[in-house]
C-alpha cells in the first residue's frame, strides 16, 4: 500500500511538472531570457536591458493569449476575441515573432524553439486561429513601438577626473551603460522622466550625506571587518543578473500556484511592464542627478568639503561596481516596481517569496513582499555599490510605477 501510495503520488507530482513545464509563457519566458542574454543587440544582455526587450515579448503574449478569452483589458491594442483559438499557440506565436524581430542574430536558436513548441500541439482549427492571433499581436506591439528609443544614440558627458559629487567612469568601465534607456518611451506611461525623485542626492557637507557615506564605506568595503559572513553571502546573492533571476522567481510562482496561460500571461506582462518601465524612469534619474558613486566618492572623500568624511584611497567595493550614476538604485526601483505589483496581482502584501542565486548557489525565502524588498535595500550596501538614501528613492520610483500600472492597465473586464 505504501508502495502503491508513492507511485500515486510521484506520478501525481510528474503530472503537474510537466503541466508547469508546457506552459507557453514560462517556457518562453526562460526561452526569451537566454536569447537575450546570449544576443549582441544594443544592451540586451545587461539584467536591465534583458528585462526591457522581456517586456516587448510578454506584452504581445498577454494581447494574443487574451484574445483568446477576453478576460482582461488589451494592452493599448485590440485583437478580436478568437474562444477558438489555441492560447497556447497564440503565446508562442507572439513570442516568438517578437523575439525574432528584437534579436535577429538569435533566430536559428529561437526558430528550432518555436517548432518544437508548436509540434506540442495538435493541428488543426484552434492551432492555426492560436497563431494568426499571435502573429497579430506581435505585429501590432511592434507597430506600436517603432521610434521608442530603443537602442538610439545618446550622448552623455562626463569628467575624466574626480569632481566632488559627479559620476565618472566606474574601475574597469570604458563607457556609460545604456544611456539611451533612460530616453526610451516606457510601455504605461509616456514621459520617462515622469517619476523623476522629488529630491536631489544628500547635500555633500550634511549629516545625511556623511551618515550614508560611513555606512557603506564600513560595511560594502571589500576587506570590511565589519560586515558579517550572512550580510556578505546577502551582498552577493543579489549580484546575480536581475532579469534572469526575477525570471526563474516568477518562472516558480506562476508553477507553484498552477496559473492557468491566461493568468501566467497577464502576470508576466504586468511584471515585466513594471520591471522596464521602472528601469527606464530610474535610468533617466540617474543620468539626470549624475551622482558619483562609493568607489570613486570613499577614494576622493578629502574634495566633498565634509569633515566627517575622511577619504580612503585605497577603497574599493565588495564586487565590481556597475557602470551608470549612482541615484537612484536601480535594483531598488525595479525591485520596488515588481514588489508591488505582485501584491496587487496576488492581493495580498505577505506573499511567500523564494529567490535562489547563480552567484551563491544558495536560495533565499521571505515570508512577505516587504522582507524580500528589505534584504534587497541592505544588500546593494553590503555590495558597495550604493548610499542608503539611494535605495529609498529607489524603491519610491519602483512603487509609484507599479502604482501607476495596476490602477490602469491589465484590470480585469469584469
Amino acid at each position: 500500500m505504501k508502495r502503491t501510495a508513492l507511485t500515486m503520488v510521484t506520478t501525481l507530482l510528474l503530472s503537474s511538472l510537466t503541466a508547469i513545464a508546457q506552459n507557453p509563457i514560462t517556457a518562453w519566458n526562460d526561452i526569451g531570457i537566454t536569447a537575450a542574454r546570449a544576443s549582441t543587440a544594443l544592451g540586451s544582455a545587461t539584467a536591465g536591458g534583458t528585462g526591457i526587450y522581456m517586456a516587448y515579448v510578454h506584452l504581445a503574449a498577454y494581447n494574443a493569449v487574451n484574445a483568446t478569452d477576453g478576460r482582461f483589458q488589451p494592452y493599448k491594442y485590440s485583437l478580436p476575441v478568437t474562444p477558438d483559438a489555441s492560447a497556447d499557440a497564440a503565446a508562442i506565436e507572439a513570442s516568438y515573432r517578437v523575439l525574432l524581430y528584437l534579436l535577429p542574430d538569435q533566430a536559428a536558436v529561437l526558430t528550432t524553439q518555436y517548432n518544437n513548441s508548436l509540434a506540442a500541439i495538435p493541428d488543426g482549427a484552434p492551432k492555426t486561429k492560436g497563431q494568426i492571433l499571435g502573429l497579430a499581436s506581435a505585429n501590432a506591439l511592434i507597430a506600436l513601438r517603432v521610434g521608442d528609443g530603443r537602442g538610439a544614440t545618446v550622448p552623455y558627458t562626463f569628467p575624466t577626473v574626480p569632481m566632488p559629487g559627479v559620476w565618472i567612469l566606474t574601475p574597469g568601465a570604458t563607457a556609460p551603460q545604456t544611456p539611451w534607456v533612460g530616453q526610451m518611451r516606457p510601455f504605461t506611461f509616456d514621459d520617462p522622466a515622469r517619476f523623476l525623485p522629488d529630491e536631489p542626492p544628500p547635500d555633500l557637507g550634511s549629516k545625511t550625506w556623511a551618515d550614508d557615506y560611513n555606512q557603506v564605506k564600513a560595511l560594502g568595503a571589500l576587506n570590511s571587518t565589519d560586515r558579517t559572513a550572512w550580510q556578505t553571502e546577502v551582498g552577493r546573492f543579489w549580484m546575480d543578473h536581475g532579469a534572469s533571476q526575477y525570471g526563474r522567481m516568477l518562472r516558480a510562482i506562476a508553477g507553484q500556484r498552477q496559473l492557468s496561460v491566461s493568468d501566467s500571461a497577464r502576470l508576466f506582462a504586468m511584471s515585466y511592464a513594471a520591471y522596464a518601465d521602472s528601469f527606464v524612469g530610474c535610468m533617466n534619474a540617474k543620468y539626470h542627478f549624475s551622482f558619483w558613486r562609493p568607489v570613486t566618492a570613499i577614494q576622493n572623500g578629502d574634495i566633498d568639503g565634509n569633515p566627517d568624511t575622511v577619504a580612503d584611497p585605497n577603497w574599493l567595493p565588495l564586487a565590481t561596481t556597475p557602470n551608470h550614476p549612482e541615484y537612484p538604485a536601480a535594483h531598488g526601483c525595479v525591485t520596488g516596481a515588481l514588489a508591488e505589483t505582485l501584491a496587487a496581482f496576488f492581493g495580498t502584501p505577505n506573499l511567500p517569496i523564494s529567490v535562489d542565486s547563480t552567484i551563491t548557489g544558495t536560495t533565499h525565502t521571505f515570508t512577505s513582499i516587504r522582507e524580500w524588498q528589505k534584504e534587497v535595500e541592505v544588500a546593494r550596501i553590503y555590495a558597495g555599490f550604493h548610499y542608503h538614501h539611494s535605495l529609498v528613492q529607489g524603491f519610491v520610483l519602483g512603487h509609484k510605477v507599479a502604482h501607476n500600472l495596476v490602477t490602469n492597465y491589465f484590470r480585469p473586464v469584469r
